[in-house]
């Protein structure tokens, strides 16, 4: 039987990720019972090796081919869908493949939830679907303007969240993440995070890029914060079809970073300065209002303390 009565049942779609992981970490902690969906082409396994392997159950396949989502969501009650391609530069370079990742697996997704009577489906967007406007903080209200593949197909995710809760009455909401950051962050892709990319660089007293000038600025965020406000979305009230920033709503520039992890690492490295990226914003940082109000979000974890514990879980990786 799945599950033991008694426990909430979740699907985390993209488990084996970055973010996923942590999501998996705090539910089977919580002891509700988990089903994870990847296809590993981005997670690893071993972001879930903590866990004994009857601790959740694992689907490896992808969830644009046939017949996979509706395997998924057989008996869940919440989906959280964190599943993507969560890259800009890899949506600029290959859009048809992350079209099929971020859209088409979401709408086969959807459709099998809304058959299977799921409870809640938390849909995982970005900031980006805001754009270059020099409006700051970025509220909910604001119009969207998608500079990129990524930033245009998370919309799209969006926009069937809300057409999914409102024509077939779907329970739905959209997180928008802002930066997320933190252990297991793969600092080996070149399309990670850059405090992920930083961190291995000055490790390795390398020189990293710094794409633009370092004076543009991002609303980091921890994961562990990430994974608490998500699983609070999924069984939060008054939230069917909202969209909803979940960020702690501060700014922090590239080079302060660089400074910062430039001290905690002790690496005498200054950085070279390239061409900002293709589809990148200048400026980022949330309102927050709404998370706070219906989630009850509040970050926990600075960017230093954030900083300070992902620099000692990627030296843990290395020795």
């Amino acid at each position: 039987m799945y599950p033991p009565p008694g426990m909430s049942r979740y699907l985390v779609t993209g488990g084996a990720g970055f973010i996923g992981s942590h999501l998996v970490d705090s539910l089977v902690t919580a002891g509700e019972q988990v089903r994870v969906v990847d296809d590993l082409s981005t997670g690893h396994r071993e972001n879930l090796s903590s866990h004994a392997a009857d601790a959740f159950e694992f689907i490896e396949d992808d969830l644009s081919a046939p017949g996979v989502a509706e395997r998924a969501v057989e008996g869940v009650e919440y989906i959280l869908h964190i599943a993507a391609i969560p890259s800009v530069p890899r949506s600029v370079k290959d859009p048809v493949g992350s079209h099929r990742a971020n859209v088409d697996a979401t709408v086969l997704l959807l459709e099998a939830a809304r058959a299977a009577d799921v409870k809640r489906v938390v849909f995982a967007s970005s900031s980006s679907v805001y754009g270059d406007s020099p409006t700051l903080p970025k509220h909910e209200r604001m119009p969207t303007k998608p500079l990129s593949p990524y930033a245009l197909q998370k919309l799209i995710g969006e926009q069937y969240m809300r057409l999914y809760s409102s024509l077939y009455g779907l329970d739905t909401v959209s997180l928008r993440f802002f930066n997320v950051f933190g252990p297991r962050q793969d600092p080996s892709s070149p399309y990670s995070g850059v405090i992920s990319l930083f961190t291995a660089a000055l490790s390795e007293r390398r020189q990293p890029t710094i794409h633009g000038d370092g004076r543009q600025t991002r609303d980091f965020t921890y994961v562990s914060d990430v994974a608490a406000g998500v699983i609070a979305a999924s069984t939060a009230s008054r939230v069917n079809g909202k969209v909803i920033n979940l960020a702690p709503g501060g700014r922090v520039s590239i080079d302060s970073l660089f400074a910062v992890l430039k001290e905690l690492i002790g690496a005498d490295v200054t950085p070279i300065y390239g061409p900002p990226r293709e589809g990148d914003v200048r400026d980022s940082q949330a309102d927050n209002t709404l998370a706070r109000e219906f989630l009850g979000f509040d970050a926990k974890v600075t960017i230093e303390e954030g900083l300070r514990r992902t620099v000692e879980w990627y030296r843990s990786t290395v020795d």
